[in-house]
């Protein structure tokens, strides 16, 4: 096996165990407080944490060799998974059923610093793609890295709901510690050549092992209409906080926290066949057409599932976003990877990582009380159950409903102004004009 492949088997591993951590809390604390506010509160701090750390995290990438980046990731993650099952087990009985508790949120803090920790093997892998793998394969490699990411996502749905059933957040952590020690171990058996064939200038002074703010953003500046695409990646992902704080909510309204878990691991085989596909055609010659058209399908989806209570139709919405999300992340990797030079590229992915993640915590903070405390009584008892009550429904499950279908009417507006602007045009320009690989530029 390829050392490429073994490094996604790796991923896999990590990813499922942070996933199943991070599903985990998030089902365990609604099941305890029965608290959106206690959800959505999760989700701000998870990308809050994304948005500040992701450049620092990209800095460390770019200075250091990647195989100890990742084995360091585990190493994090392990030591804070022990803490906080520490701080689980000395809670005093009953604390953690309380949204005002100190031990509550002590447990969700460490938590959620551990789950961060592995955030940076996100950022180090499209890297390492960039390294090992010939550019007009890089779109195909991509395919697979977004395959494993969704597949270690989607299935841990199924491991946390059972594990939270099972044993709650007890039986969780153990489990987390005991793959987490295996994901640290087996990365330091693989043989990693980081050197890539990939050269570097020899005129292009040393970089400086810093993060360097500046220097990276005249790297995105000097690429016409990158920013423009690491705004809508902002955009998007300013409409996903919505779904991150209000998905589980409406799902457990639905079934049964074993259900929800279930459906989410049947609906991961929807990451498998996206990675098939990619892998066999690519993404065509234009991977920022194809991340448009994603988007614009999938945010019309979210239009229509949540247009009544329905399991079924919600599951076929899910299925369809995660088909395409694959798309949409490996055509922004493609393009990145082709555009920005390799000694920048983790400080890049960092950039765009904490831009496109700041806009997302705003929504989750803010919608967990918005829907609770406006939507859920606007559609229950309120003016909506009046106006529309009779066919869209009325109750708790529908106020998270309407919250969707005005995030899905703003996606797909956004994703139709983006595919009209003059960004859109001048970023393909540079991508067809780039060279197969970029070539070092002073810092």
């Amino acid at each position: 096996m390829s050392p490429f492949h073994q490094i996604l088997g790796n991923n896999l591993v990590a990813n499922i165990t942070n996933f199943t951590v991070w599903f985990a809390i998030t089902f365990w604390v609604y099941l305890e407080t029965q608290s959106v506010f206690a959800t959505g509160t999760i989700a701000g701090i998870y990308l809050v944490f994304t948005a500040g750390l992701g450049f620092w995290l990209g800095s460390i990438v770019d200075h250091n060799p990647k195989k100890l980046v990742m084995a360091g990731s585990s190493a994090v993650s392990f030591v804070l998974y022990a803490a906080a099952f520490a701080v689980l087990l000395l809670a005093p009985e009953g604390a953690m059923k309380h949204v005002g508790s100190f031990w509550l949120w002590a447990f969700v803090l460490i938590v959620m610093v551990g789950v961060i920790a592995g955030n940076i093997r996100a950022i180090a892998l499209p890297t390492l793609v960039t390294l090992l793998i010939p550019e007009d394969r890089r779109d195909k490699a991509n395919g697979l890295v977004g395959m494993v990411g969704g597949i270690g996502f989607l299935t841990t749905s199924v491991i946390s709901g059972f594990l939270v059933a099972w044993g709650g957040m007890v039986l969780t952590m153990g489990v987390a510690l005991v793959l987490t020690v295996l994901a640290f171990i087996h990365m330091l058996t693989i043989q990693l050549d980081e050197k890539g064939g990939i050269a570097v200038s020899s005129d292009a002074p040393a970089e400086p092992k810093r993060v360097d703010i500046a220097g990276t953003i005249r790297v995105i500046a000097g690429v016409p209409g990158l920013f423009a695409l690491i705004f809508f990646a902002t955009m998007n992902n300013f409409l996903g906080g919505i779904f991150m704080a209000l998905l589980d909510a409406y799902g457990l309204s639905l079934v049964s926290v074993q259900m929800w878990g279930l459906l989410f691991g049947v609906l991961s085989t929807a990451f498998i066949l996206s990675g098939i596909i990619i892998t066999r055609t690519g993404l065509g010659k234009s991977p920022l057409r194809t991340l448009l058209l994603v988007n614009l399908i999938t945010w019309a989806v979210c239009i229509v599932f949540p247009l009544q209570p329905s399991i079924w139709l919600l599951a076929g919405g899910m299925f369809i976003w995660m088909l395409l999300g694959p798309f949409a992340e490996a055509a922004e990797h493609t393009t990145l990877q082709k555009v920005v030079p390799l000694e920048r590229q983790g400080r890049v992915f960092g950039f765009a990582q904490s831009v496109e993640q700041s806009a997302a915590p705003l929504t989750a903070f803010l919608i967990g009380p918005l829907t609770e405390f406006f939507f859920i009584p606007f559609m229950t008892d309120g003016a909506g159950a009046e106006a529309i009550g009779s066919w869209f429904g009325t109750g708790h499950a529908r106020g998270i409903a309407l919250v969707f279908v005005l995030g899905g009417v703003l996606g797909v507006v956004i994703t139709l102004i983006a595919f009209r602007s003059k960004y859109y045009r001048q970023l393909s320009a540079a991508y067809a004009k780039a060279p197969d690989v970029p070539e070092a530029q002073p810092a």
